[in-house]
């Protein structure tokens, strides 16, 4: 099973963190949400104490649902993945879906082709670098220019193993999603998207995604904030969420 920290009473949410993060990245969300919830913080697989578990995106998904069962789930970038690839096939186990930073998936095929490429190469490069090499390089990427050493959480990821995070890549990265847009109608719970107004690039898929699933969507843009807006504009985030949580 799956590593996991459970806090507070109420009704349950399940948080499942980014890629190189560990669920220690949600610990300003737990300590806001376990006053009236029952927050449960998922190291994913490949990450954290999970790092021996290698599972795929379908497997992981379940995985996860298997851990938090019937519960609202909140992704961010990774973590979005697995929960929406969790609400599409376990629809009755999510009672509500927030992901951030997300996406259904490379509608192109040579593009995700080219993406696997491109992260079996980066997994080749973690193993010769070693983690914290891997970390510095990550934090350094512009997706992350609003982080700063105080906000990037560093420690945090090289909590991480060379070999959990290749394989993470290898299994679970972006080329090996399977794109869903076609299906988002097919989620009928409340949901809400969250993408920073900085990030461009997830941004606009955040409107589509609100678009394609449909009017019990809604879209959070999070001004002065990037790809990590749990991070860059917390207090600004965590007001959002609790709206959703608390009108849904």
């Amino acid at each position: 099973m799956l590593a996991f920290a459970k806090t507070g009473r109420g009704e349950r949410v399940v948080l499942v963190h980014g890629f190189t993060q560990t669920r220690e990245t949600w610990a300003k969300t737990v300590a806001e949400l376990n006053q009236t919830h029952e927050v449960i913080a998922i190291d994913a697989p490949n990450h954290g104490e999970s790092s021996d578990i290698s599972l795929n995106l379908e497997s992981g998904a379940k995985a996860i649902g298997e851990v938090g069962g019937r519960a609202t789930y909140l992704g961010y970038s990774l973590g979005a993945r697995f929960c929406l690839t969790l609400a599409l096939a376990e629809p009755q186990n999510v009672a509500r879906l927030v992901l951030v930073s997300a996406t259904a998936g490379i509608e192109d095929k040579q593009s995700r082709l080219d993406r696997i490429k491109s992260d079996e190469a980066l997994a080749t490069k973690i193993e010769q670098d070693g983690i914290e090499k891997f970390v510095d390089s990550w934090l350094s990427l512009p997706l992350f220019r609003g982080l700063s050493a105080k906000t990037n959480q560093r420690d945090m990821r090289l909590k991480n193993s060379t070999i959990g995070l290749s394989s993470s890549l290898r299994l679970c990265g972006a080329g090996r999603q399977q794109p869903t847009w076609s299906r988002l109608r097919e989620l009928t719970m409340p949901v809400l998207v969250i993408a920073g107004t900085n990030d461009q690039k997830y941004l606009a898929l955040a409107k589509r995604l609100v678009s394609e699933i449909g009017n019990n969507a809604e879209l959070v843009e999070i001004k002065n904030s990037g790809h990590t807006p749990h991070l860059e504009q917390p207090e600004i985030f965590l007001t959002h969420l609790k709206k959703f949580l608390s009108s849904t």
